[in-house]
């Protein structure tokens, strides 16, 4: 699925002012954005996502436009089909996972929810694994629970496209691993394209079939990696990374 993204974006704080300049167009299903803290990729997602509105510009997923300034489009976030998953994982924590998973369909599970509702509710616990932790509340979740809880939340709506904003940040690195072939799967099963955050050449070796580097506000180069041959997609990223942030661990 196609996502095009034109859009520009002035935010200010004090006498700070950042201004976003994002143009991009990818094809494959699943991207990763790269880039130093306050590059402007968190900024992106969450326009994207219709948490923040570009001051100008188009957003595209697919067929369906989700922002056009020109046209006077901007759909609300609940009608853009987006999942987004936070770095936090963003959970309510008065909520158990089975009410926090529901809240992805308008709302807590509760008595008067129905059949449907709760079937649904029930079957992506059992994908993600999480039937015997229904009650639990966040809490007493791991890392790794808490954001197999965010993912099905963000997938019981079958959105069009996943945004994950440094998903595996919080974990350790034992974690990460095992929680990269998880996201792998889920991208695959669900057949829904995803756009990652990371600062990691790891992600981007297991997941990313497109990378989109960020530097001060705009894409700064697009790279779709080729196999064979070619140095792995760890090696490149890497290589660009040093050449354009030398002052980074990246």
């Amino acid at each position: 699925m196609k996502i095009r993204v034109d859009i520009r974006k002035t935010l200010r704080g004090g006498a700070r002012e950042f201004r976003l300049d994002a143009r991009f167009t990818a094809v494959n299903d699943r991207i990763a954005v790269f880039g130093p803290s306050g590059s402007g990729k968190s900024v992106t997602i969450q326009c994207i996502a219709g948490l923040l509105t570009p001051d100008e510009g188009v957003i595209q997923i697919g067929e369906r436009v989700l922002f056009d300034s020109g046209a006077g489009i901007d759909l609300p976030p609940q009608a853009r089909r987006v999942g987004l998953v936070f770095q936090d994982y963003g959970l309510f924590p008065h909520l158990t996972v089975e009410q926090n998973v529901s809240f992805g369909l308008g709302g807590a599970l509760t008595g008067r929810a129905d059949r449907t509702i709760r079937d649904r509710v029930r079957e992506h616990l059992r994908m993600f694994e999480l039937e015997a932790l229904a009650k639990n509340f966040p809490r007493q979740l791991s890392g790794g629970q808490r954001q197999r809880t965010a993912l099905a939340r963000a997938l019981i709506r079958h959105p069009e496209v996943l945004l994950l904003d440094e998903p595996l940040s919080a974990l350790d690195p034992m974690l990460r691993e095992r929680v990269r072939r998880e996201l792998l799967a889920v991208q695959q099963r669900f057949d829904v394209p995803m756009v990652i955050i990371t600062h990691d050449p790891a992600d981007v070796e297991t997941l990313a079939q497109s990378v989109l580097v960020y530097s001060h506000g705009h894409v700064e180069q697009t790279m779709d990696l080729a196999y064979g041959s070619a140095p792995s997609s760890r090696e490149r990223v890497a290589s660009i990374l040093a050449q354009l942030y030398p002052a980074t661990d990246n």
